[in-house]
């Protein structure tokens, strides 16, 4: 849902800075590797010590590289298969590196099994719900369904939530309480968002056989590894 409004919003205003990063020679390939690096630099170095208000600043300073590589090749003319294939690949490993983050914490200093337990729920659901809807388009289905929570809602959620928690260290009572929170919201949204997909390529499945399109996919069952 955010990234109907929030991508369209922040790929103008990061314009003038990619366009910046082209002039000086750097390659969209080159700004997705920092920023994927710095991201998970910012989750796994802070976020375990329980330093959450400087972990989400480093986090936010790179995760707007996901927005400038993309902006960088349209402007040069360089849109490939390989960087958009990187650029989604890298995702999941700064999206890993984030509640992982957040589990290595409460599986830590945080000392909460069950918030852990939650951590690495977001971490796995995230990774199969962007999943399914790959796999759903790599066997010919449209998936014509984003769901509750995309990827963007559910950094926003996590990161805000723990941004603000962060705060605690510095003195403000009682908001410490919000990354439980959110990472609860973040664990059912996902769950919801899992559902909301494999429903739909279920039917659109089931649509495709009906109409004789399931000759392209014949064998694909078990066919990926990974």
């Amino acid at each position: 849902m955010l990234n109907k409004y929030a991508r369209a919003f922040f790929t103008r205003v990061l314009t003038p800075f990619a366009a910046f990063l082209l002039r000086r020679g750097v390659s969209p390939d080159a700004v997705t590797l920092i920023g994927t690096a710095g991201v998970v630099a910012g989750a796994l170095v802070f976020f375990p010590r329980g330093e959450f208000f400087w972990g989400t600043i480093v986090i936010t300073l790179f995760v707007f590289s996901d927005l400038v590589d993309g902006n960088m090749a349209r402007q040069a003319g360089i849109s490939s298969r390989w960087g958009a294939f990187l650029d989604s690949t890298l995702d999941r490993v700064a999206d890993g590196a984030i509640f992982g983050g957040f589990a290595l914490w409460y599986a830590g200093k945080g000392d909460d099994d069950v918030l852990c337990a939650v951590a690495i729920f977001c971490l796995a659901s995230g990774q199969v719900v962007s999943y399914t809807k790959a796999r759903g388009e790599s066997i010919g289905l449209p998936v014509a369904v984003n769901g509750l929570v995309e990827r963007a809602e559910r950094l926003v959620v996590s990161l805000v939530a723990a941004g603000v928690a962060g705060l605690h260290g510095f003195g403000v009572p009682g908001v410490q309480v919000l990354l439980p929170i959110a990472l609860w919201a973040v664990a059912v949204g996902s769950a919801v968002t899992l559902g909301q997909r494999v429903v739909t390529v279920r039917r659109e499945s089931a649509e495709a056989d009906a109409a004789g399109g399931a000759a392209g996919t014949g064998g694909a069952r078990g066919s990926e590894a990974t």
